[in-house]
């Protein structure tokens, strides 16, 4: 009964209590909130207990009491098998399974958060403008008939969706119906919804990024005032690529005026441009389509900005410590303290880590030199958090596997610019798959890094 007593009491003690997050001097942002462990989660020790089940519910503070409830019997089933062999089938399936419940969990948690954030900044009120409103009705019946009006260029350039009065390839989409497949990807895409999104009317976007070398003084008031060194800029440029989507629609669900086609639309597109940008942002090598930020070159961080190696277009990385893993229990979540640190404080304040959902699995048993858990489940206010920071799931990134990078950490929104080139454009098809009519959707999108000093990443490697 006693050692029951204890495990409560350090159960309990390690979720309401984190001495690492706050003892981190000037990061406020690892604070935690305290999450309450129910009753179920004390059982006896060494032994394989039952869990919460993990089906996702539709409300918020529901979600967070499973999420939280799952994660207290992790951890107790991770404390009473103490000393167990590392090979306890029984006991790792169980690990296994309560781990993917939580991703499970914390991912549904994730999107319902994003849906009502999207869900309010896309609150368009009525159309006034006559020529946006006479554009909608034109397109709304070539959407949903094919009637084509001979006008449509015209009321395209009227609804200042275009300066062109003749382009190719199709009808553009009207602004609301594009800021509705904008708001969808931005809850579906990692990147995306971490990253700067720029929209742009041409086909590329160049910016001059400062290198450093203007230097300064102080002088008095009737000093000179001598000449300064020149900084050194450098130009970057982002090319935007087409991506497109081809869902395909009944006849009878267009002719039925309920049902809201750009809801439709917005819905169905957004899962194909997801997966494909969602790969190009991570791994692409831009031809044709966006850079990813693994495609750049590494350089290991203790070189990075010295002399021996240029800075300049390769991100920094920092080892595991062990070639085919993270080191032996108890030290492996060290590498991923160098990599919190390798990235500068001013970054840090907007910084999140993202790996993928098999990564995460590893990640989340780590613990500091205090046996505390490193990773925090969500609450009503917060994502979930690894040493203090939100978590980003993207199966884009690598496994664990001698030589890659699995684990990106940095403050995306100034490390990373996803380009959105202006207008979505739509070909309508009802001949290739009678009876259904296809619509032909494309976009064009580019993506870099446009700042090499805000993202780190972790190396598998000794």
């Amino acid at each position: 009964m006693l050692y029951k007593t204890k495990t409560a009491l350090a159960a309990v003690a390690t979720v309401l209590v984190h001495p690492f997050r706050a003892r981190m001097a000037g990061d406020t942002a690892l604070a935690s909130p305290a999450s309450v462990i129910p009753a179920y989660a004390l059982p006896a020790p060494r032994a394989v207990h039952a869990r919460p089940h993990a089906e996702a519910p539709t409300d918020p503070k529901a979600m967070v009491e499973q999420i939280s409830a799952n994660w207290a019997a992790f951890k107790t089933e991770v404390e009473a098998n103490v000393g167990k062999k590392a090979d306890d089938t029984l006991v790792q399936a169980k690990l296994g399974e309560i781990n993917a419940d939580i991703t499970k969990l914390v991912k549904a948690h994730d999107e319902m958060v994003q849906k009502l954030a999207a869900a309010q900044l896309g609150g368009a009120g009525a159309i006034v403008d006559p020529d946006v409103a006479a554009h909608d009705k034109a397109f709304a019946g070539w959407f949903r008939k094919g009637n084509e009006p001979s006008s449509m260029r015209e009321l395209e350039v009227k609804a200042k969706l275009t300066t062109q009065s003749d382009p190719d390839g199709g009808f553009l989409v009207p602004t609301t119906m594009e800021a509705g497949i904008d708001r969808v990807l931005g809850t579906v895409s990692a990147v995306r919804s971490a990253a700067r999104v720029i929209t742009i009317g041409g086909s590329e976007y160049k910016r001059l990024v400062s290198m450093g070398g203007a230097t300064s003084g102080w002088v008095g008031e009737e000093n000179e005032r001598p000449e300064t060194d020149t900084p050194v800029l450098r130009e970057i440029a982002i090319n935007t690529g087409e991506i497109y989507a081809n869902p395909y629609a009944t006849q009878t669900m267009l002719d039925d005026a309920v049902v809201d086609i750009a809801s439709w639309l917005a819905d169905e597109v957004s899962i194909e441009f997801a997966e494909q940008e969602g790969s190009a942002f991570v791994l692409g090598d831009g031809k044709k389509k966006p850079r990813g930020f693994l495609n750049y070159d590494k350089v290991a961080n203790k070189d990075y900005g010295t002399g021996k190696t240029s800075a300049w277009g390769k991100l920094g990385f920092i080892g595991t410590g062990a070639a085919n893993g993270f080191k032996a229990a108890g030290e492996g979540a060290d590498c991923l303290m160098d990599l919190y640190y390798a990235l500068k404080a001013g970054y840090r304040a907007g910084a999140s880590f993202m790996l993928s959902d098999e990564v995460m699995g590893t990640v989340r048993k780590m613990k500091d030199g205090e046996g505390n858990y490193l990773w925090a489940p969500p609450t009503a206010e917060m994502s979930a958090t690894f040493l203090g920071k939100p978590t980003i799931t993207d199966d884009n990134m690598p496994g664990v596997n001698a030589g890659e990078f699995p684990i990106a950490f940095g403050n995306f929104q100034r490390g990373y610019t996803i380009i959105d080139r202006q207008g979505v454009r739509i070909l309508r098809d009802p001949f290739t798959k009678k009876p259904f009519v296809g619509f032909y959707t494309t976009k064009r999108v580019g993506g870099g890094v446009t700042n090499f000093e805000a993202i780190k990443l972790l190396k598998i490697a000794a």
